[in-house]
Formats: structure tokens, C-alpha cells, sequence
């Protein structure tokens, strides 16, 4: 039997159903080809002959492009991605406090008393033990802090993965829930290199300075955490502006920082001190003085050590009378 010339085989393939169409495996006119599909999976043609038997198809693929695997990552589209914030790493349903249905109806009496029956038991089933519920409560204890400190939302994933850690290895027991989640928050910030020194944190906590250090200190060497002391002048930006002063000043101040650092003056002082005393010695000598109590309250340190720093850096700069 003769073969069927190429414009008979795109009649054929024209004339069935499109659903058969879907379904087709071979090539009508080579029964044994390979049948391959566009890059952009919008034809499928025989690889021997060149025949379009599907085109127009739909591309049931993302409408966006991606190159490699990390592009494809963070483009994917798949419902919220895992945190450590949350107790159940937000692999959870919610429950919407909306009593209407998928039409926005609103729903009848019963079927409100129902779903007010739902969310208490999806409420209780999220935390099944008290571990659960004690990592629930530090994780929104940690959220608030971090929302009130403004910090970055790497600080509250590290913050949240120490916590875990503290209580995989049973280091909370016998201090209060409240402490640990704040050193924690501390910890991160100093591990992120966010400058907050420990009264900040305090001033957004519900316990004292005295057990936020007490616990701070504890975390760091049964977790073996390895903290770099903060520079100074990590602060000065933050200070500064507070403060209004100008670049000249900032660029002043990290100047004083560098020199009497060199010097190894830095060695056992207070990083928010430091930078408090190179702030205000930078001012008087730009000429935008500012009072001793102004710089020690945003830099929140007493004035006594203001002045104790400043004679010193002033000494080892040569620039004192």
C-alpha cells in the first residue's frame, strides 16, 4: 500500500476528535517513530517526518522562566514556605474567622456554631504536648521583640533555631520561658551583626537586664557559641542619626574608633560606650557639639562612663590640654 502523502496525514490528524488527538502515541505515517515535544510544550511532532500531530496545546507550566535551581526556589509558587518562627514550621492550616462560604455567602446559625467548633479544636490540636506549647509561646514572645527592636527577619530565624536547641538539650528548665527567648534574640542579633546591645533588648522584654545576661552567658557556653565582640562602630551610623548629626561627624568618629582601637584601648570596654564617647568627642571637635547627657541617652550609658571613655580616647589621640 502506497504511503500516505504528508497533506493526507495532517487531514487525517485534522479530522479526528480533539480528545483522540490527546491521546495519540505513534506518527500515522511511521508507526514507529519517536514523537518529541516543543521546548515551550506547545507541539508534539514526529521526530522522522516533521508532522505537527498536537499544536496550541496548553502550557500547564509556571508563566514565569527560570535558569537555574535557586531561581526556580524562590519563584516557586507553592504555599507558604517553611519558617522556623512557628512551632509547626507553618505547615498548618488556618481556619478563617470569615462565617461565609465559598460564594460569600454568609452562613446559617448552625453552621457558625460549627465552625466556631473547628477553630477551637484546630486551635488545641496545633500544640499536642507541652514542649509544643512552650515553643509556641517563645516563638511569638520572640516575634513581638523582634518586631519592637525593627530587626531583620534573618535575626528572628536564627533567634527561633537557637531556641529549638536550647530545648532539644533541656537548657531551659529552671528558667523562665520569657529569659531564654530574649537571650536567644540577643544572640542572634550579635550573631547577625545587628547592632543592639543588651539594654536595648532588655527595654523590650518582660524580665530583668540581670537574668537576660545571666541566661546569655549560660546559652552561649553550653551551645558553644562562638560570639566576636561587637564594633563599635556599628553603632555610629545608628547614633548619629538619632543624634542629627552630620557625615562628617560619623566619618570622625570611626576615625577616633580606629586609632584608639589600634592602641588596645578597646580590650574590656563597653562597645556602646566606645562608640558614645567617639561620637561626642567627634562633635566637639567638628563643632556640632552635644551635651554629655544628650549623647548618653541615645547611646544608653551613664555619663560617668561617657566621660571616663572620652578622657581616654582624647589622651590617646593627643588631643587632650
Amino acid at each position: 500500500m502506497e504511503r500516505p502523502t504528508r497533506q493526507k496525514e495532517r487531514d487525517d490528524v485534522t479530522e479526528r476528535d480533539p480528545t483522540e488527538q490527546e491521546d495519540v502515541q505513534t506518527c500515522p505515517g511511521y508507526d514507529s517513530s519517536t514523537l518529541i515535544r516543543s521546548p515551550d510544550e506547545s507541539e508534539v511532532s514526529c521526530e522522522d517526518c516533521g508532522l505537527i500531530l498536537e499544536e496550541e496545546a496548553i502550557d500547564h507550566g509556571p508563566e514565569w522562566r527560570a535558569f537555574n535551581n535557586s531561581e526556580r526556589e524562590s519563584k516557586s509558587r507553592v504555599g507558604a514556605p517553611m519558617t522556623q518562627t512557628m512551632h509547626d514550621k507553618g505547615l498548618t492550616t488556618t481556619i478563617d474567622w470569615k462565617n461565609k462560604d465559598a460564594y460569600g455567602r454568609s452562613l446559617s446559625a448552625e453552621k457558625k456554631s460549627q465552625m466556631n467548633r473547628l477553630r477551637k479544636w484546630q486551635t488545641r490540636i496545633r500544640t499536642k504536648d507541652a514542649g509544643e506549647r512552650n515553643l509556641q509561646f517563645a516563638l511569638s514572645e520572640t516575634d513581638r521583640m523582634a518586631s519592637s527592636l525593627g530587626v531583620p527577619r534573618s535575626v528572628r530565624e536564627v533567634a527561633s533555631v537557637l531556641y529549638r536547641r536550647a530545648l532539644d538539650e533541656d537548657l531551659i528548665r529552671g528558667r523562665s520561658i520569657e529569659g531564654v527567648a530574649t537571650s536567644t534574640l540577643y544572640a542572634a542579633c550579635r550573631m547577625e551583626g545587628i547592632p543592639q546591645s543588651l539594654d536595648e533588648v532588655a527595654a523590650v522584654s518582660r524580665v530583668e537586664r540581670m537574668e537576660i545576661g545571666r541566661t546569655y552567658r549560660y546559652l552561649s557556653k553550653e551551645l558553644s557559641l562562638e560570639m566576636e565582640p561587637v564594633d563599635p562602630r556599628k553603632y555610629v551610623p545608628r547614633f548619629c542619626s538619632e543624634l542629627d548629626l552630620s557625615e562628617k561627624v560619623q566619618a570622625k568618629a570611626n576615625e577616633i574608633i580606629d586609632t584608639t582601637a589600634e592602641k588596645g584601648m578597646l580590650s574590656g570596654k563597653s562597645s556602646t560606650g566606645y562608640a558614645a564617647a567617639a561620637i561626642y568627642a567627634s562633635a566637639l571637635l567638628r563643632n556640632e557639639k552635644k551635651t554629655q547627657r544628650e549623647v548618653s541617652n541615645v547611646a544608653q550609658v551613664t555619663e560617668v562612663t561617657l566621660r571616663n571613655r572620652y578622657q581616654e580616647q582624647i589622651d590617646a589621640m593627643g588631643l587632650g590640654n
